[in-house]
């Protein structure tokens, strides 16, 4: 039997007695590593209630020979900060546990990107498409995912790298700037520096914070510790401007981002020069 369990935001404190009892009576608990960071404090909580507890690198959840081969005649755990279906790699696994003929089952909890959206005093049906700006990289997909996004006057969740081998986040002043280096080269009045956005920093922990503001007074914020999310608002609705002036620590008045048809610009460039 599989288990795929949520460890929700809070860590290990925040685990129900279904998921408690579940890792507690499992033979083999892995403890997955790549999706969030994991404290040497928690990783001891864990230990605590396990049997066995073994860290899972990326490649040890991608592979799943392991996981799936001791599976199939015992209890194993696949334990997760977050929902364990926000992970795209977990659904591979828990599907090839099903063709394989072994029996899994879920306990889903609490995940940073679905709460940051409320912890920010955001609509969560108003959020479009949800994009990943990794370091090093061109963040043209991640800009043009913006842009669509605006025109439907919807919110971008914006995830940024941790790379769990290294040690290393994403800061998130690092990936506005990549933005409006896409702006330089893709001139679409997508990304200014008026441009609202929110950095949701460390959603569920007790020094939580959320800061917003424009794009030029963000850059020269600390954020603290990661790990950090960057939002870039739509339209608004007035409560949801309201609730980000008290839930957040706003560095400007809060305001939409509304961007304009390709087709409009162009209009606009050429119809003068056509006349």
């Amino acid at each position: 039997m599989l288990w795929f369990v949520g460890l929700g935001i809070s860590g290990a404190e925040s685990l129900s007695q279904k998921a408690t009892k579940i890792v507690s009576e499992s033979d083999i608990v892995y403890f997955e590593q790549f999706t969030s960071p994991i404290s040497d404090e928690e990783m001891l909580k864990i230990k605590k209630i396990a049997k066995e507890l073994k860290p899972a690198p990326r490649w040890l959840v991608e592979d799943g020979k392991e996981i799936l081969d001791a599976a199939r005649s015992r209890q194993v755990c696949l334990l997760s900060f977050g929902d364990p279906y926000i992970a795209t790699t977990h659904i591979e696994l828990r599907v090839r546990a099903v063709s394989e003929n072994i029996k899994t089952g879920t306990v889903h909890a609490s995940s940073a990107l679905t709460s940051l959206v409320g912890e920010c005093g955001l609509h969560y049906y108003k959020v479009g498409k949800t994009v990943t700006i990794m370091s090093g990289i061109a963040s043209t997909t991640a800009y043009y995912t913006i842009f669509e996004n605006l025109k439907q006057s919807i919110h971008t969740v914006i995830l940024l790298e941790y790379n769990q081998s290294k040690g290393f986040f994403l800061d998130p002043k690092d990936a506005l700037k990549s933005l409006l280096d896409s702006e330089n080269g893709q001139r679409r009045r997508v990304i200014l520096d008026s441009t609202f956005a929110i950095v949701a920093s460390r959603v569920g922990q007790d020094d939580q914070a959320v800061v917003s503001g424009n794009i030029s007074s963000l850059l020269g914020f600390d954020f603290g510790s990661p790990p950090h999310s960057v939002v870039i608002p739509g339209a608004m609705h007035f409560t949801e401007s309201d609730a980000l002036k008290i839930l957040s620590r706003c560095l400007d008045v809060p305001h939409d981002n509304i961007v304009e048809k390709i087709s409009s610009q162009m209009m606009k460039k050429y119809v003068p020069m056509i006349r």
